[in-house]
């Protein structure tokens, strides 16, 4: 077996089955943290093809699976014990499951014989798990494990993406079984429905005002590329959600930006006025749409998705294809004659074109932010991947920084995770080693997983850190200001560490900035860095993010800043 493949008659432990099963599925890098449970799996690893990453912490095994899946379009694999190591990766399999990201979960349980008996670590992580899963394994017979990885690899990858436990128990691990190897798994996305596609036609030539309103799903499906084959036909205005933004070239003046809560006012009136809105690989997701009731009041929808069940959920479909993303936007591609319309976007886009003169010599956190995307496009062209946290910080990143891809801006959507960054970037990083990876973090979400530090000194990473402290759960005294009536409650981080220190005490280089002629050489530096570095930014703590669609009001509602 030199080769590695699976031939019949191979007699093995039920966990050298499933290491040659993930080898046959071409996975090569997994991430996890060993325990009693999973201990024969990592057994089973040594003299294997596959380069397993050690972790600090479980919930960075499952967000580092993450990045790594977003980042190379491929299915991420996490792995921990049974037990504390086990719920440790729920957050990371619920941030999968509300982001679609294609992802394989393994963990080891008790034996067979103990379950239901409070054993040792004992934890039903498959009824946990069971409302943030597609599909959830508890393999029984060691004979099952080889199918049950081809079946887990299909579904985490096929329609809507998403994760997939494999729950081992520790007997069947270690039972030494002969497996015949069954037929791989492959399953193509289903042709778009023709009648769907007609009524699509129609509505699209017969529009005067058509707004296309791209999601994540985009990505999800590989249809990036149709999308643009779409756009530049249709040259329709076009708005992105957060997880959407990259998928077409924002220098475009036919791309509006960012919609929603934070995005761009030209963005949200283009929407609000469309009389068609051309969905495709976005949920309405309320942070995109703010009071859905008066969400693009006058349109009349095309929704594009692999998903059915999101079709018609919470907006009334004038024409649904479900099926193919990419087959679909080149079926329903067609010049439009919509000059007028093209126009108004257009000055629109002018008119609320972000600002950068803000007063004072503090670090202004948006400029800080374009700056840092303009020097890294320079220095490394498109092979930027930018992970970000979750925060005011995030907001920022979305507005002023340029993504060549979606796959090139990384950061947690649906879940909103705190901590996500870094483990997200350590994935990054082993998938696309070709790439320059960048964290933006806050000093509230770097805290989070900061102790993947280690993981990043433990294997040479070259992740550069940047690092934005303003002492405060930002996000969270930002809305504690404008809608709490200033009654500040658990935000203040002015007891922070000295974050230079911690990156040191960890053997990473790091810098501290505090004053705005300080950004450009220190941004040059730690582009320039051949290791891992961090920036510290210290900013102004009364910053906000601006504009701002208020809870409940409409997006055509947004505020620039608090009312007298």
């Amino acid at each position: 077996m030199a080769d590695g493949s699976i031939r019949k008659g191979t007699r093995l432990s039920g966990a050298a089955w499933l290491i040659r099963a993930l080898e046959e599925e071409g996975v090569e890098t997994l991430f996890g943290y060993p325990g009693g449970a999973i201990m024969p799996v990592y057994d089973a690893l040594v003299g294997s093809r596959l380069r397993h990453v050690l972790v600090r912490h479980e919930q960075g095994a499952a967000l580092a699976a993450i990045g790594y899946a977003r980042a190379s379009g491929k299915v991420g694999v996490c792995m921990a014990t049974s037990g504390p190591g086990a719920t440790n990766l729920v957050t990371g399999i619920a941030d999968a499951f509300l982001d679609s990201v294609p992802l394989l979960v393994i963990t080891g349980q008790v034996p067979t014989t103990l379950m239901g008996t409070d054993a040792f670590q004992e934890v039903d992580v498959f009824g946990i798990t069971l409302p943030i899963v597609k599909h959830s394994f508890l393999v029984r017979r060691p004979e099952d494990i080889v199918a049950t990885v081809r079946e887990a690899f299909a579904i985490a990858r096929e329609g809507r993406p998403g994760p997939v436990l494999i729950d081992l128990p520790k007997d069947v691990a270690v039972a030494m079984v002969e497996a015949d190897p069954p037929t791989r798994i492959e399953r193509r996305p289903a042709p778009p429905s023709v009648s769907g596609l007609a009524r699509a036609r129609a509505l699209l030539a017969a529009s005067e005002r058509p707004v296309i309103y791209a999601g994540g799903g985009v990505g999800m499906a590989g249809a990036e590329d149709a999308l643009r084959r779409f756009h530049a036909t249709t040259r329709a205005p076009a708005v992105l959600t957060l997880k959407a933004l990259g998928a077409l070239d924002p220098d475009d003046p036919m791309v509006l930006g960012m919609l929603g809560m934070h995005g761009n006012q030209g963005a949200n009136h283009a929407v609000q006025e469309a009389d068609l809105l051309i969905v495709a690989g976005a949920r309405f997701d309320d942070r995109a749409t703010g009071r859905l009731a008066t969400f693009a009041p006058k349109a009349r929808v095309i929704h594009l998705d692999a998903d059915p069940a999101e079709i018609g959920k919470l907006r009334e479909a004038d024409a649904a294809i479900c099926g193919d993303l990419a087959r679909a936007l080149d079926a329903l591609a067609q010049p439009l004659a919509i000059d007028p319309w093209r126009a108004r976007c257009a000055a629109w886009r002018a008119e609320h074109a972000w600002r950068y003169d803000a007063p004072g010599t503090d670090v202004y956190a948006p400029l800080l932010l374009k700056q840092l995307s303009e020097k890294a496009r320079a220095r490394f062209g498109e092979r930027t991947v930018i992970t970000c946290d979750v925060g005011q910080h995030q907001m920022w990143v979305a507005q002023h920084c340029r993504f060549p891809r979606i796959s090139a801006h990384l950061t947690s959507g649906g879940l909103g995770t705190m901590g996500f960054g870094l483990p997200a970037a350590i994935g990054a990083r082993f998938a696309r080693p070709d790439c320059e990876v960048i964290c933006v973090s806050g000093d509230g979400s770097i805290m989070m997983n900061v102790q993947e530090l280690a993981t990043l000194h433990r294997y040479g990473l070259k992740v550069k850190i940047v690092l934005l402290d303003n002492s405060a759960l930002g996000m969270v005294r930002q809305w504690q200001e404008l809608f709490f009536a200033e009654r500040y409650s658990e935000v203040d981080l002015s007891d922070n560490p000295d974050f230079v220190e911690v990156a040191r005490a960890f053997r990473i280089p790091a810098i501290a900035i505090d004053r705005r002629d300080q950004v450009g050489p220190a941004l040059d530096a730690l582009l320039a860095a051949e290791t891992s570095m961090l920036l510290h930014v210290r900013i102004d703590p009364r910053a906000n993010v601006w504009p701002l669609v208020p809870p409940g009001k409409s997006n055509g509602e947004m505020i620039e800043r608090r009312a007298a």
